[in-house]
């Protein structure tokens, strides 16, 4: 359902691609928090966590809550999904439905964040790991059930990355809160993220070199092409296949000579997490459970079929954002350092930003 990493290019700096998969395109809202705006988190039976964010933020928002004629959507209801400041430091939010479970509830005089608000508390505060990983050690964090997405409570997990590449990983397992450094950049969905570090151990065979001959009694064995490095990776689309492939890819893909290379170099590796509608079907009598969403998209007899809602690529060093919605060839691009004058809160459907306007026959007619 989803799939991100990190990248690092022949000079070490860091990149961030992710692709989000879902059975139905959400209201996604494209989001501008700047520096200076004021949020208050608000968990029942405790007192707010209030913040002012000393850094712009530039996101993927969800509404918390439907909109009504009498209460239209607010810059304040807005959730963040993906996001970036203009520090570099990145925050993602991942599917992870076994995140819900029985909390260990904290004493009512304390203030406690929600998980929704994870995102712009982290982003608009911070510039590093290091320093969400001090702060969030004494901030009582707790899951809520979601309106918009039929009550389900904050089925997700989190990761963080900066611009050193530095990442870490916050994570509820049925209720239980923990905190990971994340070595190799990546992260899927479940198992809880510890596994899917074990499970790399059954790949200590994996490299990028192509070995092309090999002998069987008198017989020499030839490939008659290149790519048989690539075998052993999992084929299949699953939380687990896609965690080891991710891992593959930033080891092994080139590290590209400049930026705008890199992040080329890293949209051809997000592509292979590219999922179209229908590649893969889930039917209601196997009991594959989704998120229950008002309008989810079906494929006939209650079959479901997920697919990459969108990708977006970061780049850490230039404060570069780039977005790709399932209707599009292209990137569009952000710059946080431009955004930087705008004083105040920005957002416009994901939908304005989609399709291509590259058309290539009048050019070449031209010519």
């Amino acid at each position: 359902m989803c799939t991100s990493l990190v990248y690092r290019d022949a000079a070490g700096r860091a990149y961030f691609g992710r692709t989000l998969e879902l059975t139905v395109n959400l209201p996604y809202q494209i989001a501008w928090f700047p520096t200076g705006y004021m949020m208050r988190s608000q968990i029942a039976d405790h007192p707010p966590v209030n913040f002012t964010t000393r850094y712009g933020v530039l996101a993927i928002a969800m509404p918390e809550r439907n909109p009504t004629k009498d209460n239209p959507i607010r810059h304040a209801d807005l959730k963040i999904l993906e996001g970036m400041n203009d520090h570099g430091l990145t925050f993602s939010l991942l599917s992870y439905p076994m995140a819900a479970g029985a909390e260990v509830p904290g004493p009512g005089e304390t203030a406690v964040l929600s998980a929704s608000d994870l995102g712009l508390w982290a982003l608009g505060q911070f510039r590093s790991v290091a320093e969400v990983k001090a702060a969030i050690a004494t901030q009582p964090v707790k899951l809520e059930s979601l309106a918009i997405l039929g009550g389900v409570v904050s089925p997700f997990h989190y990761v963080v990355n900066d611009a050193t590449g530095a990442s870490f990983v916050i994570e509820f397992h049925k209720g239980e809160i923990s905190f990971y450094d994340n070595p190799v950049g990546v992260l899927t969905n479940a198992p809880r993220f510890k596994w899917h570090l074990t499970n790399l151990d059954n790949y200590t065979f994996l490299s990028n070199v192509d070995r092309a001959t090999a002998t069987f009694g008198n017989y020499v064995a030839a490939q008659p092409d290149s790519g048989i490095a690539t075998t052993g990776l999992p084929a299949s689309n699953t939380s687990v296949g896609r965690f080891v492939r991710a891992a593959f890819y930033a080891q092994y893909a080139e590290k590209a000579t400049t930026p705008d290379k890199a992040v080329t170099t890293l949209a051809h590796m997000m592509n292979n997490f590219d999922r179209p509608r229908g590649l893969t079907i889930d039917l209601p009598e196997n009991g594959i459970g989704h998120l229950e969403v008002k309008g989810l998209d079906r494929l006939g007899s209650g079959a479901v079929t997920e697919f990459t809602c969108w990708t977006s690529l970061s780049d850490l060093d230039r404060k570069l954002f780039f977005l790709r919605d399932y209707d599009s060839h292209n990137y569009t691009r952000f710059d946080l350092s431009a955004l930087a004058g705008a004083s105040k809160p920005l957002s416009l459907p994901m939908h304005c930003f989609g399709g291509d306007a590259l058309e290539g026959t009048t050019a070449l007619k031209a010519a």
